[in-house]
């Protein structure tokens, strides 16, 4: 029976940690760091999100500020809000929220933003420097589960790990944090034989957003599941990509959904944004 990640308690944890680290610059800089969230319009799952990242900024000491113009803005305009925040000294962190408008390029909002201020881990140059091995700001849901690993004392090295899921946000930096780590990656997709390659593996990522899509019957005994996925049910629960009840008879440890890795997300955008204030502590 495997032991539960608490994804909750970890991400608490961070926070204090994160919190630790602020005072130590208020008090040896005199610097505060400050996030900005830019919400464009009234989508009501991004309104909770961006109010959960101004709860934990605040509790850990940042000053933050929310830039939300109307669903209307043209693209030039909420450019022209981004290359303001690039400027602004105080704001050393820009968290663009998606989904944007479809009259919005998102690809080009998210470039715009600076690579030393993008603590969404997003821009093309910090994808770079994470394929490059080069410090940088990392997305913070699989950075989030680098840190749940290490909670759980599941070292990657030397291990067979796979993803599945192959998305910009999850499944490729995903692959290249664990291959950082010294894990032998497979990154599964929709061509993948994914019974066979998740039967291998010491540790499992499911992020592909297909519920219980991960068999419990195809987990390796001892192995270490991670569940990124959350899919709301009809009946409104949430649901990860992992069949939890199964696989948790034969996994050492599993994250649940909800609980297991989406609060670490928030935990991580508020260490990157103190990395970006000061360049790291």
């Amino acid at each position: 029976m495997a032991q539960l990640i608490d994804g909750k308690a970890v991400a608490a944890r961070v926070r204090a940690e994160v919190k630790a680290d602020v005072e130590i610059l208020k008090a040896e800089r005199g610097l505060v760091p400050g996030l900005t969230v830019v919400r464009v319009g009234e989508d009501p799952a991004s309104k909770i999100y961006v109010n959960g990242k101004k709860k934990a900024a605040e509790e850990v000491g940042f000053n933050s500020w929310e830039e939300h113009p109307d669903a209307s803005i043209s693209e030039a305009e909420l450019l022209a809000i981004v290359h303001r925040l690039n400027e602004d000294p105080a704001v050393h962190g820009i968290l663009v929220q998606l989904p944007l408008p479809k009259h919005i390029d998102a690809e080009r909002i998210i470039s715009a933003v600076k690579p030393e201020k993008d603590v969404d881990g997003f821009h093309p140059m910090n994808a770079g420097k994470l394929s490059l091995g080069k410090p940088g700001l990392r997305p913070c849901t699989p950075f989030g589960v680098m840190r749940l690993l290490k909670e759980a004392g599941c070292d990657p090295s030397g291990k067979r790990a796979v993803v599945v899921g192959r998305s910009n946000i999850v499944g490729k930096p995903m692959a290249l944090m664990l291959l950082a780590a010294d894990a032998t990656v497979t990154v599964c997709h929709r061509k993948s034989n994914l019974a066979a390659e998740v039967a291998n593996a010491d540790i499992v990522v499911a992020a592909v957003g297909v519920p219980e899509l991960i068999k419990g019957e195809w987990i390796k005994p001892g192995a270490v599941v991670i569940d990124v996925g959350m899919n709301r049910m009809a009946d409104g629960k949430l649901k990860g990509d992992v069949e939890f009840e199964k696989a948790k008879e034969r996994a050492s440890f599993i994250t649940p959904v909800p609980g297991g890795v989406g609060p670490m997300t928030i935990a991580m955008l508020m260490r990157n944004t103190l990395i970006a204030a000061s360049g790291g502590i």
